[in-house]
């Protein structure tokens, strides 16, 4: 099956996007992590979160490179080592991106709430779903191949509903970080820089997702005629 010619034709193009997109996102966050700041990226964060009324969002440090996020359960905001303290453009700019999912929450953001609601689905569609239909192309059971392709089209639900919550909460951090006066407005390119690197990365890895499930959705009702 992997060697199936179209299935490269399919599924290249994506690959080849996300090895571009990764690399964009280190060479930027490097790149503008050279770039100083008023403040560090927790303190950006904390200050963008307070003048929402958001106090009670805390702010925790977390192992990891870039391993940034917000946990809408527990309300808190975690930060990595690079963008806590550090005190650049590269810092700011995925705080306050995070930041952002904060106020998408409490808001009640209807994509961020369509997302939480998928995420189940999506962890149990992309592991038990492509086993599924894995197992059902091999040993030729059309039934077990549609289950997996159905749980599998879960995961990617999840990621083009992902897309809108990603992109809004950058463009809530750029104006906040303008706004509140945390970089000033010739300085927004910088950080616009390292948060439309990362956006590649979902819209990469969406499309990846996306011609997967075309390939195997032709596999799986090609197989039935």
């Amino acid at each position: 099956m992997y060697f199936d010619p179209v299935y490269w034709l399919f599924l290249a193009p994506p690959f080849l996007l996300g090895l571009y997109a990764q690399w964009k996102v280190k060479s930027s966050f490097g790149e503008m992590s050279n770039v100083p700041a008023r403040m560090s990226g927790a303190m950006a964060a904390r200050q963008m979160l307070d003048s929402a009324g958001l106090s009670d969002v805390n702010i925790e440090l977390v192992n990891g490179h870039l391993s940034d996020h917000y946990d809408p359960r527990h309300k808190v905001l975690r930060l990595s080592p690079d963008v806590y303290g550090g005190q650049s453009m590269a810092a700011v700019g995925v705080a306050c991106h995070e930041a952002g999912h904060a106020f998408q929450d409490a808001k009640g953001y209807a994509p961020l709430a369509i997302r939480n609601l998928a995420v189940p689905a999506a962890n149990f569609g992309s592991g038990a779903g492509f086993s599924l239909l894995f197992l059902g192309l091999v040993f030729n059971f059309p039934a077990l191949a549609v289950v997996g392709l159905v749980l599998f089209a879960g995961v990617v639900f999840f990621q083009v509903v992902n897309l809108p919550v990603e992109f809004n909460a950058s463009s809530r951090a750029r104006e906040e970080l303008v706004s509140q006066g945390i970089i000033a407005g010739n300085e927004e390119k910088y950080v616009a820089k390292v948060l439309n690197a990362a956006a590649l990365t979902y819209v990469a890895g969406t499309l990846q997702s996306v011609m997967m499930l075309l390939y195997y959705g032709m596999r799986v009702f090609g197989n039935q005629r």
